[in-house]
């Protein structure tokens, strides 16, 4: 029997089930490490061994986490295999991203961080951010609302979640909305929150949009209908949802924006700018899920970028699989367009909506098309 830590880990910002669905398409850029409780072994989503059961899979934002917590690297995959300087800096960044996570009470100083890492204020926040995609600010900002969150979804009080969170007074768990809505409103599933809707057919499947007074806030593909609705639903599960046919415009906007018109006979019209829908997008992340979706936003359609392409057009070329955790888990298909962003090889990898949907977005968008791997 293979003895495995059954200690909670720390709630990073992971999305279990995008990473869930990265794994089942064995999205080699994924970001981050999966752990199979049966065998006590650890491997990156790419590893050719065969997909665990759901139940047996534990993931960790890097491999250090999987061997603390009793799992050996898989020997097909080595998860582990970086090499000299770049895995010192990587152990360096975890030393300090541990430092962080256990003291969210409080904010932690770049000089501080810089004396456990025996380096200057300015080099310890460049190699943190390097590393894990963000400031440590910018990751202490995130990782307090991802546990914000994740209390108020396991039915924690508003004032208890906040402190748990590591918020030290109410006040600043509702400054800079980081849930995009109150915690009070979250906590109830969007209780109190209007959200407007329709959803129409269209060549890549169902596209259903949601819309607060703020603006656009939900954009997804479905095989129909129902399981369009269905996925606004489940986002805001207590929230007053009413049908607004006037959002129409909004799947207009977003067949426009991957060259495509809801009837074959229609004339396309002129391709969407970003400053159209700018102002006009609800978007709802962590300020690095934020900076990444404003990234995607500038790449030209029928052009696609490589994760760390993209990374690297961000300034930050140690960031690829943080940026590809991101692109995971954008809520706005189409017009905040994740489909442009491929493999290195040049494989669709996967995508959110699925991943032969991802190949006739780019195709209608005039992408080059590179045979077998863009079949997923």
């Amino acid at each position: 029997m293979v003895l495995v830590s059954t200690k909670p880990q720390p709630a990073y910002l992971l999305d279990a089930e995008a990473a869930w669905r990265q794994l089942q398409s064995r999205d080699r850029s994924a970001a981050f490490f999966y752990g199979v409780t049966t065998t006590g072994i650890f491997c990156r989503p790419g590893c050719a061994s065969r997909l665990p059961r759901r139940e047996n899979v534990r993931f960790f934002a890097t491999a250090e986490e999987a061997k603390q917590a009793g799992f050996r690297p898989c020997l097909r995959c080595s998860p582990t295999a970086e090499g000299g300087a770049s895995d010192k800096k990587s152990a360096i960044a975890a030393q300090l991203r541990r430092h962080i996570e256990a003291n969210l009470d409080r904010r932690v100083s770049l000089a501080e961080l810089g004396r456990i890492a025996g380096v200057s204020s300015h080099a310890a926040r460049r190699l943190f951010e390097g590393r894990m995609g963000a400031s440590p600010l910018a990751y202490q900002r995130g990782l307090r609302a991802a546990r914000l969150r994740t209390a108020l979804k396991q039915g924690a009080s508003v004032t208890n979640a906040i402190y748990e969170a590591g918020f030290g007074s109410s006040s600043r768990a509702y400054e800079n909305a980081p849930l995009g809505m109150t915690p009070s409103s979250f906590a109830h599933g969007g209780k109190g929150e209007e959200i407007g809707y329709t959803a129409a057919p269209t060549p890549f499947g169902w596209i259903v949009v949601g819309a607060t007074a703020r603006g656009l806030c939900w954009l997804a593909l479905a095989a129909t209908n129902d399981e369009a609705e269905a996925s606004l639903r489940a986002e805001f599960p207590a929230a007053t949802l009413k049908a607004d046919p006037s959002l129409a415009r909004w799947v207009s906007l977003a067949l426009e924006a991957v060259g495509a018109s809801r009837t074959p006979n229609q004339t396309q019209t002129a391709t969407v700018t970003h400053d159209k829908t700018s102002a006009e997008l609800d978007l709802r992340g962590t300020a690095f899920q934020l900076r990444v979706w404003q990234a995607l936003r500038q790449i030209p359609r029928g052009e696609t970028r490589t994760y760390s392409e993209l990374a690297r057009q961000m300034g930050m070329p140690n960031a690829t699989r943080a940026v590809a955790r991101a692109c995971a888990l954008n809520r706005v298909s189409m017009l905040v367009p994740c489909h442009r962003v491929i493999g290195v090889s040049g494989s669709l990898t996967g995508y959110r909506w699925g991943v032969e949907r991802k190949r006739k977005l780019l195709e209608s968008e005039g992408a080059l098309v590179m045979g077998a791997d863009w079949a997923g």
